[in-house]
Order: C-alpha cells, then structure tokens, then sequence
C-alpha cells in the first residue's frame, strides 16, 4: 500500500516553485554582510574567475549547438558551492532537503542568523582552489542551475540543502585541452576557448584600446601571474594577429586585444627558479568543453 500523500508531495511542489521564484526577483541582492566581505575581498580570486570562464564556456558552446536557443547564462557560484562534493550521494530524498518552512526556519537560524565571521570562517575551512577543469568536469556531473536561480558569485552565505531541488541543465561531453596555437586555433573554429593570460603590470592596465603585449623592457615592468581568460576571436589589428579576450581583473570584466605574435622570457631574479618562465607566448593551457548534442 502507497503511504505518501499527494496533498503533502503537492505542497513541496509549490514551495519549491516558490523557492525559484524568489531566486528570480532577487537574482544579483544579497545581504549587507555579504556585501561588505565582497568589497573587502582581493582584487583577484583564482576559484571564481575559473568558475567564470567555465560557464561562459558552456554558455557559448551551447548556443552555438542550439542547445539553448538564446545565450543563457549559467551559475558560476554553483560550481564554487559544489566544489569537492561531486561523488556526495543523492540528497533529493533526504529530510532535511525538502522545500518546507521548518527546512527554511532552521537554515536561516543555522547560517543567516550567525556572525559574519563565523560565517566566512566556516567557508574558508570548506574552499578549495579549483581550475577551469575543475569546474567543467563538476558541471558535467552535476547539471547547472541558470545563473539567476542560485546566489550570486562570490555569495558568503552556504547554499541551502534544500537547493538541490532547483531545477539544473544536464551538460554532457568531455574537456579538451590544446598546448599549442595551432590546437588552439584548430577549437576556435568551433567556440570560444579558455585559456590563461600572463599578465604584467603596468601594461595590463594601460592597454584601453591598444595590444597588450607583455612585458617591457627596463625596471617598469611587474610580472602578476596567470589569469583564466576566454578568447572569443582572432583577428588582425594594427600589422599585428591579435586574440579578442574577456578577462575579469580588479573585479571587472572586459575584452582586450592580446598579441599572438609577442614571445617572452623571464629569467630569474636572485636565484628564484621559481620566477623563471619562457620562452612563451602571452596565452597558454587552452581549454575547451567538447558538449554532446545526444
């Protein structure tokens, strides 16, 4: 005999349709807490940016495959929340997972209703720095939340247990990986590709409209690290093959022109082997999500 009542599983369903719909009204808000430790943090956050230019990876690989019939943006705060929990068994049955207002009560008591620090104490402990890979092989095994049904990038706040039953895209296929331009350009015919991006400063931020080209020569230069980019194109500029890249840097996004045809060497300084990089050109470890349309 069936036991579960059908007003009961009625109800959860309306819940959980209100659950998405305020997700939807508030997409983007969030608590002043959360706010505030947003402002507080560094200028770059390795996990984040790989979380972005993985879903913009899926995002236009899908609407080039007609997957999706407009570009639909995906959550990159998912992959963050999820990290690390990809072989978590299945939660959908679970008590605590239900969309009900004694589910909702004890979740705010438990991680809204706490201090701040308390809060971003708990989430330090839990992170763990992911990679454009990283993020990819996660949303291929669990399916991906529209980006305005999850909390913003960079949320403070734990997701819900109850989350999971916010509807996700199943994503199916394989990441593939290029080492060289050639690869590179060969994945470009298809979508836009990731990739990471040398950066040195001042250049960096006074490229505006021109080519960045990496690094100077004398003491101007400051080398900042590898950054996760999505090169969108390539096209010629000036005399010079430049790469069309959106980049996130000082929390904002935007695409800059990237010189193909620029090498650099950088030798180490005082005996560091650490520093030395090269010969390379700016952009390298190029990444794509090989989607299944079946």
């Amino acid at each position: 005999m069936n036991d579960v009542n059908p007003s009961l599983g009625y109800r959860r369903d309306k819940m959980a349709e209100r659950l998405l719909q305020s997700m939807s009204r508030v997409a983007g808000r969030c608590n002043p807490d959360c706010v505030k430790a947003n402002n507080e943090q560094e200028d770059y956050d390795a996990s984040q940016s790989a979380a972005l230019v993985a879903v913009n990876l899926i995002s236009s690989a899908r609407f080039m495959l007609k997957l999706d019939t407009e570009f639909t943006e995906y959550s990159a705060q998912f992959l963050m929340d999820n990290a690390g929990k990809e072989d978590d068994p299945g939660e959908m049955d679970q008590q605590r997972c239900q969309v009900t207002t004694e589910n909702c009560l004890r979740y705010l008591a438990e991680h809204v209703w706490t201090k701040r620090e308390d809060r971003q104490r708990d989430m330090d402990q839990q992170r763990c720095e992911l990679t454009v890979k990283d993020c990819l092989e996660l949303a291929f095994k669990k399916g991906l939340p529209r980006r305005e049904h999850w909390a913003h990038l960079g949320c403070t706040f734990k997701a819900p247990p109850f989350a999971c039953q916010i509807p996700r895209v199943p994503v199916k296929g394989e990441v593939v990986e290029a080492k060289t331009y050639d690869e590179a350009f060969k994945l470009l015919m298809h979508q836009p590709v990731g990739a990471k991006l040398h950066l040195f400063s001042p250049q960096i931020d006074r490229v505006g409209e021109g080519i960045y080209d990496g690094p100077a020569t004398g003491n101007e230069t400051c080398y900042v690290g590898l950054r996760d980019v999505l090169i969108a194109s390539v096209e010629e500029f000036e005399g010079d093959t430049v790469a069309i890249v959106k980049i996130c840097y000082k929390k904002k996004l935007s695409f800059i022109k990237v010189s193909l045809t620029r090498m650099f060497l950088s030798a180490p300084h005082n005996g560091d082997e650490s520093k030395f990089i090269g010969p390379t050109g700016l952009l390298v470890d190029f990444i794509v999500p090989r989607l299944s349309i079946n």
